[in-house]
């Protein structure tokens, strides 16, 4: 107790002596308001000795604002403003403002203020102690840097300097990794007495002059004890203008003293004094020391530690402390690799490593061990077992937990992954580290590698087997499909001449094939005069389930294998986008069946007739085309020409990109200049041209009347004859729309929509002449198609014919 009132006595009155190394300048060099600084122009104010200067400094490739000791052979910087942040340019300013302000201006304009305080300065100062200060109008300082320390302290003659909790991280100033406060308390503690480990972490009741975490201490909580009680105390660490570094409670009372200098200096020498907590977690204080104006000298005075290796946290997870002193490297334990092998300290990872347990019996990844002597680290095992050395090796490669065993006095250790404090010291102990990396020097596992090899055998056979399974009823598949399609080859053979066979390439199908594709033939979708179509799916070449529609043929009269052949061979030769396509056919006797793609979006008349909104304007307009290019193709284009002859919205076929998209026209059999009587066909009531009635001689324009009829229904979206309507003049469609033409009122025509009118004209135009009674009067397909996309001249129509056949 005694020897501790000795040292606290001696301690105040080192404090109280009036001493100084550092010659005293009582005028200070005042900055008034308006004074600016920048990194190109007047960079910095210096300190009356001219030892400090306040302003920018090059850092990285730009600058930064911050406090240096201008020495040799380079500058110190010992406190840095918004350090944080990325340097700046050579365009940034700072400002003491008129207003009292002291402010940072980057180039693109934003300001920060240095400091935020709530008075407004009158002047400014950069002292010899190192602080810049901030006057008011009855030279009160209202900020100081000194309040603010960063990674560094310089001795005060007035209260002295602390550290504040505002100390999280060190600072960049030199190379290596930055610590957290805690870890360099910790350090601290361990180089000073301090118990590690010990003591409150916070800073609710702490002054901004305390140092963060371990020598804080919260209102009612224990502090440290060390070589003087303190009880419900802030520690905080210390230094004065004459290097005295150590720790004192709230009350200003030291209870510890770090480092105590007797060296005071001459008249020509002047020392400054500096702590720092230095990129390696280290405590460390620096003299500086200025011979008149001759020379300079930087001197370590003290280290909490003399050992980086001491330092708790010094390398990374996963790595371990090489070295003495301060040349201390960071390597990985084997198996491991470099976070960043540009900053070893940020320590290593298992780049083969899993979380938890892979199965009950162990790790399913053959591994292997690596021996490492005079290895330890800070951690706390998992488990503690006395055995032998050999069966502390084994039980870490059979444990999934395990990452590392560390085996001492005989003594197995298992540890789990990460590893952290590792440490190379002598040490009677080894360590054992679990590795999955592919090297024959490791020992491995046999069991594990046996059980790997056996599950990787049975995973082969079962595979191969299932292949060669698969490859067997293929081929046997094929076999009998092969002999299926050479009998009805054959069987079709007796039905259809050679020379007719000849004229196209189609499929052939069987009836009892098309009968189960179409469920016996259970979902008509159409009826009409030579039979119905039914809807069915069916595998076809490398697609299966392939929908498609069946068309049984049922009404032939004398001549109806005739018939069937020539609408085979004329079906089978078109090839057109706007033209449904002939899969293949079916003849057995009587039975005769057409198979053809099927449509998924149903018929035009369920588009423009039952649908609960009506198409978009310009997808009527497209489809009208896209109908009109089909049937030009029947007309013309196709090796024989082709006509319909029973052209309606029912048999024009919308595929699943037929919104606006490819409408689909169902060729038929009928050839030019017969009659209605020989071609054995009845036209469609009101799609029919009035040649049908006649009985003359059907031609191209036939199927032009029907096309023209149907026009005027797309632009209206409605039936060619109905009942339903407001007034009797719109029951038959034709009339009603050339009378709207006439009076010009085709609005009408499309209530509510968003119509171009030029484009409704034109169609109804090109259908108003497509309805004409004299078959001469109508345009051809070609010159439709032209009209419909207004590049040739369409003249005014007469008045259509009116048919109801």
């Amino acid at each position: 107790m005694e020897s501790i009132n000795v040292l606290f006595l001696l301690s105040t009155f080192l404090l109280a002596v009036d001493v100084i190394a550092q010659p005293n300048n009582s005028i200070n060099v005042m900055i008034p308001l308006g004074s600016s600084l920048s990194p190109s122009a007047n960079r910095s104010w210096l300190s009356p000795s001219g030892h400090f200067a306040f302003g920018f400094y090059p850092q990285g490739n730009g600058f930064a604002i911050g406090i240096w000791l201008v020495d040799q052979p380079q500058n110190t910087t010992v406190w840095t403003a918004f350090r944080n942040n990325s340097p700046v340019t050579s365009k940034a300013t700072l400002d003491l403002t008129r207003d009292g302000k002291l402010l940072f201006r980057r180039e693109e304009g934003e300001e920060n203020p240095v400091a935020d305080v709530s008075r407004l300065a009158a002047s400014a100062s950069m002292l010899d102690s190192g602080n810049f200060v901030l006057y008011d109008n009855s030279s009160n300082v209202i900020w100081e840097s000194f309040e603010y320390p960063t990674d560094t302290i310089l001795g005060d003659n007035s209260e002295n300097a602390y550290w504040s909790s505002a100390t999280i991280i060190s600072d960049n100033f030199a190379s290596g990794v930055p610590y957290s406060a805690n870890k360099i308390s910790d350090n601290v503690a361990a180089g000073t007495g301090y118990p590690y480990g010990r003591g409150p972490v916070g800073g609710e009741s702490c002054s901004k002059r305390t140092m963060y975490s371990r020598f804080c201490a919260r209102s009612g909580e224990s502090g440290y004890v060390g070589s003087r009680g303190t009880s419900g105390a802030s520690v905080r660490l210390s230094l004065n203008q004459r290097g005295l570094l150590s720790l004192i409670d709230y009350s200003s009372s030291i209870i510890s003293v770090l480092v105590n200098n007797s060296y005071s200096g001459d008249k020509e020498t002047t020392i400054i004094y500096r702590a720092i907590l230095d990129s390696d977690g280290i405590l460390k204080l620096y003299s500086h020391r200025f011979f008149g104006n001759k020379s300079s000298e930087m001197i370590m005075e003290w280290s909490s530690l003399g050992d980086q290796c001491d330092v708790k946290g010094f390398c990374g997870f996963n790595s371990y402390c090489l070295g003495m002193g301060f040349q201390a490297e960071c390597l990985c334990f084997p198996g491991f690799h470099f976070v960043n092998h540009e900053n070893k300290f940020l320590g290593c990872y298992d780049k083969f490593s899993v979380d938890g347990c892979s199965s009950s019996n162990g790790p399913m990844i053959p591994h292997y061990s690596t021996a490492l002597p005079n290895i330890s680290w800070g951690d706390y095992p998992y488990s503690m077992v006395r055995t032998k050395q050999e069966n502390c090796e084994n039980s870490c490669l059979d444990d999934c937990n395990c990452g590392a065993a560390l085996y001492l006095n005989g003594t197995c250790n298992k540890y789990k992954l990460p590893l952290r404090y590792g440490r190379r010291q002598n040490l009677s102990a080894i360590a054992f580290f679990k590795d999955r990396r592919n090297g024959d020097h490791h020992r491995s596992n046999p069991k594990i590698l046996m059980d790997s090899k056996k599950k990787i055998i049975l995973i082969l056979s079962l595979s191969l087997g299932s292949i060669a399974c698969l490859c067997f009823v293929i081929a046997i598949s094929c076999f009998f499909k092969y002999r299926r399609q050479v009998h009805w080859y054959r069987k079709l053979s007796e039905n259809v001449n050679v020379g007719f066979a000849d004229d196209f390439t189609l499929r052939s199908f069987s009836y009892n094939e098309l009968e189960s594709a179409t469920d016996g033939f259970s979902q008509a979708l159409s009826t009409g005069s030579f039979g119905s179509v039914y809807k069915g799916s069916l595998s076809i070449g490398s697609v299966t389930d392939r929908t498609i529609a069946v068309k049984r043929l049922e009404k032939f009269g004398e001549e109806g294998e005739r018939k069937f052949q020539a609408e085979m061979t004329a079906i089978g030769r078109t090839h057109h986008r706007n033209l449904v396509q002939l899969l293949g056919f079916c003849i057995e006797g009587t039975r005769k069946l057409l198979v053809y793609d099927y449509m998924t979006n149903g018929s035009l008349a369920d588009l423009l007739f039952k649908a609960k909104k009506r198409p978009l304007w310009k997808e009527r307009v497209r489809i009208a085309l896209e109908v009109a290019r089909g049937i030009y193709y029947l007309h013309q284009e196709c090796e024989v020409h082709i006509i319909h002859c029973n052209l309606k919205p029912e048999n024009i076929l919308m595929d699943d990109t037929c919104v606006g998209g490819d409408c689909w026209v169902t060729p038929r059999l009928s050839v030019p200049n017969q009659t209605r009587t020989t071609m054995g066909i009845e036209g469609t009531s009101g799609y029919s041209a009035p040649e049908w009635q006649k009985n003359a001689l059907i031609s191209v324009k036939a199927d032009i009347y029907s096309f023209g009829v149907m026009l005027l229904e797309i632009v209206c979206c409605r039936s060619n004859i109905e009942l339903n309507v407001s007034t009797a003049d719109e029951i038959h469609l034709s009339s009603w729309v050339y009378n709207c033409f006439v009076v010009g009122e085709l609005d009408k025509l499309v209530e509510e929509e968003n119509v171009d009118m030029k484009t409704l004209e034109r169609m109804v135009k090109v259908g108003l002449w497509c309805i004409q009674e004299d078959p001469a009067l109508r345009p051809p397909m070609k010159n439709v198609i032209l009209m419909l996309e207004g590049t040739m001249d369409i003249a005014v129509p007469p008045s259509p014919a009116i048919s109801y056949s």
